[in-house]
């Protein structure tokens, strides 16, 4: 796995490993039965330079490259996928901030976003216009100098919690060319949030409605230029799917060596289960497969870095491809376990909930599919 990475980029897997291992893995179980959201866990990974990955330096960011986040948040998925996808939902904000962004807006909103101290959160998503984005409906409208939004965005993680939300508006008429993206703070009058959803899995992470009612914003909280929204948000989606990626690649790694460890330890019909070759092979088809997605992970992380026109496809493949045999080898791994793989103390069932969300957010598997069918074909 290692042997196409720099010295610096073994750091950064080390470093991010030893964190996910030491604070994030020993908590996981407990958070996800309790609901938790870690705040606290979260400013520690600012500490180290984690809520501001792409982030400049001169910002307080770490100005690292797509390159190096998808192995950082492989590493961290080891310890819990949900807060390590968290983490890249509000990182990916940080860095459309940073990227589209004044000079007045990255000094006002970038520093308390690197610390964690205004966790983020990314608002395209509403009850109507899932897939179909571009469909929104929630409203910004113009009175005098100010902008005043009216709307309804739904599975937003993070909500009610974080402090910061990166929100699409339409400003115009119908279509991605009406589309503004605004910023806009959890205690602007007519903010408010729906009750936590019940979910299957990322329950370290809170999941509600962000409400907006008349709310009233200063010009200056306009990221970019107005119309520009729908391009601002999917240019961020495209590291965000990256991201999520790699949270796959590091729950299902983390899955595949407790089964690794298990198949070790576990005896049947009077010999341990790993020295069955029909169970070994098992395991090398699942490391195999997931080899494959990181690499692929990997090719696409390199080309949004390079500006490759491609990329989009390929952050399209890499997401489909890796939330799908991330879910796949953590469900193996489960089976692989047994009974005891259904029992929430041996932490592979949780990884599998955690999962399974992978192949939905950041955009469905199925418009994976459609963006790269439109790039192999050039329909519109």
């Amino acid at each position: 796995m290692h042997t196409q990475l720099t010295d610096d980029q073994l750091a950064i897997v080390e470093t991010t490993r030893t964190f996910a291992r030491e604070h994030l893995a020993p908590n996981a179980v407990e958070w996800d039965q309790a609901k938790h959201f870690p705040v606290d866990v979260l400013r520690k990974a600012a500490e180290v330079g984690l809520a501001g990955v792409y982030v400049g330096e001169e910002s307080g960011g770490s100005g690292l490259t797509r390159a190096d986040g998808v192995l950082v948040f492989e590493a961290l998925a080891t310890g819990c996928p949900s807060i390590a996808a968290y983490l890249s939902i509000h990182n990916m904000v940080a860095w459309m901030i940073d990227r589209y962004g004044d000079d007045a807006q990255r000094a006002r909103w970038l520093a308390g976003l690197c610390t964690m101290e205004t966790p983020a959160s990314y608002c395209l998503t509403e009850p109507g216009a899932g897939s179909d984005a571009a469909a929104l409906t929630t409203r910004a409208r113009r009175d005098g100098d100010a902008w005043v939004l009216d709307g309804v965005k739904q599975f937003i993680s993070g909500a009610g919690a974080s402090e910061v939300y990166l929100v699409m508006a339409r400003t115009g008429g119908p279509g991605a060319d009406g589309v503004s993206a605004f910023v806009v703070q959890r205690d602007d009058p007519g903010v408010s949030f729906g009750p936590n959803e019940r979910k299957m899995g990322w329950n370290a992470q809170p999941t509600r409605q962000v409400l907006l009612d008349g709310v009233r914003l200063p010009a200056d909280r306009l990221l970019g230029a107005e119309g520009e929204g729908f391009r601002i948000a999917m240019s961020g989606l495209n590291g965000g799917r990256l991201g999520i990626a790699a949270c796959s690649l590091g729950g299902a790694q983390d899955a595949l060596e407790r089964a690794t460890g298990y198949l070790a330890d576990r005896e049947a019909f009077g010999a341990r289960l790993l020295h069955s070759q029909a169970l070994q092979f098992r395991l090398a088809d699942m490391a195999t497969e997931l080899e494959a997605a990181r690499a692929l992970v990997w090719r696409a992380a390199a080309a949004l870095d390079r500006g490759d026109p491609r990329a989009p496809q390929l952050c399209a493949m890499a997401k489909r491809y890796a939330t799908d045999t991330g879910f796949e080898v953590a469900n193996q791994a489960l089976q692989l376990h047994g009974g005891y793989g259904y029992l929430a103390e041996y932490g592979i069932e949780k990884i599998v909930r955690d999962l399974r969300v992978h192949q939905i957010l950041e955009g469905t598997n199925e418009i994976m599919r459609v963006i790269v069918a439109r790039g192999l074909t050039g329909a519109a």
